[in-house]
């Protein structure tokens, strides 16, 4: 076998492996070869070879019962590291968890990847709500107060790439027309802030500003999430203007600053 055919090989291997820890996710913790073959439209004899390999260097578990598979503590250990390294999340955790004990709602910490926003950090609020959110979760940009407050001052391109890719209703008040999302987008920068309520399921609202770094980019977001019947007008704004203040203070640490007109 030529070189380049091996290291083909190889890559084709990595990648397969990589699809693999993809299909798992908080929805599906759990899944068996088959149906992962199924999810990727490789052999099972493909699936099973990669996951053996990943088990036995402990990105994989296996239930010895059921035979099927989760995440193993190697993934974790990864995660662990990068959490540690992003400088985001280490400027911002303990903002984050202030805010949340002031206010005992939920607080997440946002970044894009792609075209949806992704959860670095979430601190629960105490009372017992059905928001399903987690870290790593990805979300839709365009529905989401998090998704629209970054994209809301991105490059024009990537606004018409997104508008262009569908902006799918995913409830009756997520906003699914370009020219209208447009002019929202407008408003967010014109406003410093982004309220969504019932965009990406009912019953849900929020309220999130952006972070900046030293380049001036905005990089994430800070937001608040909860039920929509204790997002009162009133609190709505208490919200945002302590957001405000956690926004601009971890963009500082991250060596924003703002020029003086």
């Amino acid at each position: 076998m030529s070189t380049n055919a091996s290291d083909s090989r190889t890559l084709s291997s990595l990648r397969n492996a990589l699809l693999v820890l993809k299909c798992f996710s908080m929805e599906e913790p759990e899944k068996g070869i088959t149906e992962i073959a199924q999810m990727l439209d490789l052999s099972k004899s493909t699936v099973h070879r990669v996951m053996t390999t990943l088990a036995d260097e402990g990105f994989l578990r296996k239930d010895e019962t059921t035979h099927r598979y989760r995440l193993g503590l190697s993934v974790l250990s990864l995660g662990g590291i990068l959490m540690s390294n992003l400088e985001i999340y280490r400027e911002g955790q303990h903002l984050l968890e202030e805010l949340a004990d002031r206010f005992d709602e939920s607080v997440h910490l946002a970044v894009l990847e792609g075209y949806h926003t992704v959860y670095v950090s979430k601190i629960e609020s105490k009372h017992p709500v059905t928001i399903l959110t987690h870290i790593g979760r990805k979300n839709p940009i365009h529905c989401t107060s998090s998704g629209k407050v970054i994209l809301a001052y991105q490059k024009p391109e990537m606004i018409e790439d997104v508008i262009e890719l569908g902006l799918t209703a995913y409830t009756s008040a997520t906003i699914s027309k370009p020219d209208e999302f447009r002019k929202q987008l407008q408003m967010v920068r014109e406003k410093g802030f982004c309220i969504s309520e019932n965009e990406l399921r009912e019953g849900v609202a929020s309220v999130a500003v952006p972070i900046r770094d030293y380049t001036r980019e905005v990089i994430g977001a800070v937001n608040i999430v909860g039920p929509t019947q204790r997002f009162t007008a009133q609190k709505i704004q208490l919200f945002t203007k302590q957001l405000v203040s956690v926004g601009k203070e971890i963009s500082n640490r991250l060596g924003y600053y703002e020029r003086r007109r």
